[in-house]
């Protein structure tokens, strides 16, 4: 298997467009984990440090952030509030038409979508910005700041935003793959060391049994997230055509519509984890504002709805199905452009009318195969959480989310590449 990626990359390697997207990628990631240990005035790295490895809220936003959070660098935000502007605007096309239409107008719907999104993000920026401060005043590891240290703080912290948000598009634009979810994914990777770190000196050697079986059970999982990841449901599809020659007789064309189990990737994982943690991080904002009943309804959220709770997860696994099914039929499979499509290039499914029965069928279909992928994406996501119960190492109940971006990420890039490798084969038939 290691030498069929291996090969896989070397192949990739040596044609000059794949070889330097993969540069300016790399180089990218590079200027984006130099800019994140460019730490912020006024905070003691090694107290928050301390912070970060009690509490596993605190360590799900280090992971959201890009691995940022644990050095409170200029980039501490990371590139949350671009994701959850992102939800924002993908909720409010449900609700506002205009949006609605934006999103079914293709390349130029979606462009304005993302300006909208960047428009949002800043606001959303500055009220993180602020929200972070306030939890780390009131857990002690910021000290009370004047109004213009505190306007200079949040700015740097907005501006960092913002610049990860350009690499991003960096990325996007000259790399391969999508920029943000590379940000995440070069965040996750910089922390395996330290995690690794945790889980050894965790365990006792007594308990060295336990931790070769949940490293087994690690691998059986990546295998069953790749089996999983690349799985898809063949549609049949016939196309009409007329045969040449004296008879005329009508041929059918055979092909298939590949369906992929899990069509929406990583972002359902992204803005669930966005959402679930917001109760929680809003608890820490107001558990230092004096108030006892704002302090009550923050002990309660606090005693019952942590990452360790069986409420956090089920929420957390109902949020990924959720979005799953939100993004897989409003961004990522559209039935009914794809019955048209069907229609007007002369194919049909075998049995099903050409139209609007060929549309319910995909609509039926990609639901049920959905809902197999979102299952499954739920269940690898929060079964960490019961594995750490069991064994006492708070590094696994972080380990499924971290899995499923950093897979889903590489089969990202893998697929981009082999895409590219395909149309630089195809563009040397052309030229010959």
């Amino acid at each position: 298997m290691f030498s069929h990626i291996l090969g896989f990359f070397k192949r990739a390697v040596t044609i000059k467009e794949v070889r330097k997207k993969i540069i300016i990628t790399a180089l990218i990631l590079v200027v984006f984990r130099l800019a994140a240990h460019v730490p912020a005035a006024g905070v003691d790295p090694s107290s928050l440090r301390q912070i970060l490895g009690g509490n596993a809220l605190f360590a799900l936003l280090d992971i959201f952030s890009g691995g940022t959070l644990a050095n409170f660098s200029i980039m501490a935000l990371g590139v949350g509030p671009y994701i959850t502007a992102s939800i924002v605007i993908q909720l409010m096309t449900v609700v506002i038409p205009r949006l609605e239409e934006l999103q079914k107008e293709g390349e130029f719907g979606q462009e304005k979508l993302n300006q909208y999104m960047r428009f949002l993000t800043l606001p959303l920026a500055v009220l993180q910005g602020f929200m972070m401060y306030t939890i780390l005043r009131n857990v002690g590891i910021l000290q009370a700041l004047s109004p213009i240290d505190l306007v200079a703080l949040v700015s740097v912290m907005v501006a960092g935003t913002m610049f990860a948000l350009w690499l991003g598009d960096l990325i996007t634009e000259y790399g391969v793959g999508n920029g943000i979810s590379f940000i995440i994914f070069g965040g996750i990777i910089a922390r395996f060391p330290t995690l690794f770190n945790q889980v050894t000196t965790t365990i006792n050697p007594e308990e060295a049994p336990r931790l070769i079986i949940f490293a087994l059970l690690s691998l059986l999982v990546i295998a069953v997230v790749v089996f999983v990841t690349e799985a898809i449901r063949q549609i049949p599809v016939h196309y009409a055509r007329r045969a040449k020659g004296a008879t005329s007789s009508a041929a059918v064309e055979k092909s298939y519509l590949p369906l992929r189990v899990n069509q929406s990737g990583v972002i359902p994982i992204i803005f669930a984890i966005s959402l679930v943690a917001l109760p929680s991080l809003v608890t820490q904002f107001v558990s230092g504002s004096g108030n006892t009943q704002l302090a009550e309804v923050a002990a309660f959220v606090t005693r019952y709805f942590n990452p360790t709770s069986i409420l956090y997860n089920l929420t957390y696994f109902m949020l990924i199905v959720g979005f799953t099914y939100f993004y897989t039929t409003s961004v990522a499979f559209n039935p009914e452009k794809i019955a048209d499509s069907l229609k007007k290039n002369g194919g049909f499914i075998p049995g099903i009318r050409p139209g609007a029965d060929t549309e319910k069928y995909l609509s039926y279909v990609a639901n049920r195969v959905t809902l197999a992928g979102a299952v499954f994406l739920g269940l690898v996501a929060v079964l960490p959480t019961f594995f750490q119960g069991a064994s006492g190492v708070g590094a696994l109940a972080i380990g499924g989310t971290s899995l499923l971006i950093v897979v889903s990420v590489v089969l990202e890039l893998t697929r981009t590449i082999e895409s590219k490798m395909i149309m630089n084969r195809y563009d040397k038939y052309l030229r010959s």
